[in-house]
């Protein structure tokens, strides 16, 4: 891409309305724009990044056999009902249509996932399965704030399981654990994202969270040294030791919920009739867990966490071009190296704009990509191109060719 060409433009001031640090730089780096409260539209950039979050997320849910639906945002206030969550689910957009009825924006999915299941089981020969999905969801937030952390409009993954009973369910809540392990550290958060135990609820004694450290984080958490684990404040009092090797010594640490996950039970089976016909002939409810991840929340809690005083620092695999290109005075070189690491299907940003090396490269440092290539006739003199990594304070000259070598290696 062209820089020339991308519709958006950098802001050299820090929006006023915007408190955190992961909406204000996003929007300064044109990957968002705030429409109003807790709704953002994503820009090209920012879309870049989504989709590549998306695509790490997708392949670790079809390596755990989760089957990709799309289910819809709207669903009637009947299914609510159902479950109890009418009344009780306190953030529900609760809309009229013009056929009188009620409706409700989703905030999660078990309610239309399981009668849409129940279309289909009815035998124990048709489990287990799970299925998943990537989708906008909503939430009548009373104070949206945080950004993308704590949005009214935000896109989530979902997964939904279906299993005979409750030894299945427990092993397939292990292999999401690890899918989910996968995710964080393919997203570079590996190192500051904890498996943490947190109230189960109706559903079970336990439920878990993924809670990624940060001092933007909403959530209090106490980590085990030991067992690199955590338990979540709201059950501190009852589980004031690691859950796995009893260690007292507990570090509290602020930190961003970005995902969580439930072992279901029968609590959405039973109301909608979810059953399923035993090889003996009785009826059982069908067990279920749930897995929740938010993508729009993953996004932001990577930018609280990968920046400098600069800005932002994405890592590899989620960054929205792999190089930013400048060229700081016209010449060939620069078009000439562009068309090449394009054609050794590198992911380039290329700053051809007319404007000053210092306006180039204090964008570059904003918007974050995880290398900087500069050509200009101080590179040319010494030997070719200038390559840095954003991180790093010094870069190294490097001739045309070892440069798109370099690249096609990756």
């Amino acid at each position: 891409m062209k820089q020339t060409k991308l519709f958006t433009k950098t802001l050299k001031e820090v929006p006023k309305d915007e408190t955190s640090y992961n909406a204000a730089t996003l929007i300064r780096a044109g990957f968002i724009d705030k429409t109003t409260a807790g709704v953002y539209s994503f820009l090209p950039l920012g879309w870049r990044v989504l989709n590549k979050i998306k695509a790490i997320i997708r392949e670790e849910m079809l390596a755990i056999e989760g089957q990709e639906i799309s289910m819809p945002a709207l669903s009637p206030k009947e299914n609510w009902q159902t479950t109890g969550r009418w009344d009780d689910f306190d953030v529900l957009f609760k809309i009229k249509a013009s056929d009188n009825k009620d409706y409700v924006l989703n905030p999660t999915h078990e309610e239309i996932v399981t009668p849409l299941v129940k279309k289909f089981v009815s035998s124990y020969r048709e489990l287990p399965f799970s299925v998943f999905q990537i989708q906008t969801k909503f939430r009548n937030e009373k104070r949206a704030k945080a950004g993308l952390l704590r949005g009214r409009e935000f896109l989530m993954k979902d997964l939904y399981s279906f299993h005979l009973n409750q030894e299945d369910l427990d092993a397939y809540y292990e292999k999401a654990i690890k899918a989910y392990e996968n995710i964080f550290s393919r997203c570079g958060l590996k190192e500051s994202t904890y498996l943490t135990y947190a109230s189960g609820g109706s559903f079970s004694k336990y439920s878990h969270e993924f809670q990624t450290l940060s001092p933007a984080g909403e959530d209090l958490i106490y980590v085990c040294p030991k067992c690199q684990v955590a338990v979540n404040k709201e059950i501190i009092k009852e589980q004031n030791t690691c859950p796995q090797c009893g260690n007292k010594d507990l570090q509290e640490e602020k930190a961003i919920e970005v995902a969580n996950i439930f072992k279901l039970g029968t609590k959405f089976s039973a109301p909608f009739a979810l059953n399923f016909q035993e090889k003996e002939g009785d009826k059982k409810e069908v067990i279920m867990g749930c897995y929740g991840l938010g993508i729009s929340r993953l996004l932001g809690a990577i930018v609280e966490l990968c920046h400098d005083e600069k800005g932002i620092i994405w890592p590899e695999n989620v960054a929205p071009y792999q190089v930013h290109l400048l060229s700081l005075n016209k010449n060939d070189k620069a078009e000439k190296l562009y068309q090449d690491l394009i054609a050794c299907k590198t992911d380039v940003l290329y700053d051809n704009r007319d404007v000053s090396a210092g306006e180039k490269f204090a964008d570059a440092d904003l918007i974050g990509c995880p290398y900087r290539l500069v050509i200009s006739e101080k590179s040319i003199k010494a030997g070719g191109v200038e390559l840095k990594k954003r991180q790093d304070r010094e870069g190294v000259i490097l001739s045309l060719e070892q440069v798109v070598a370099s690249f096609i290696k990756k």
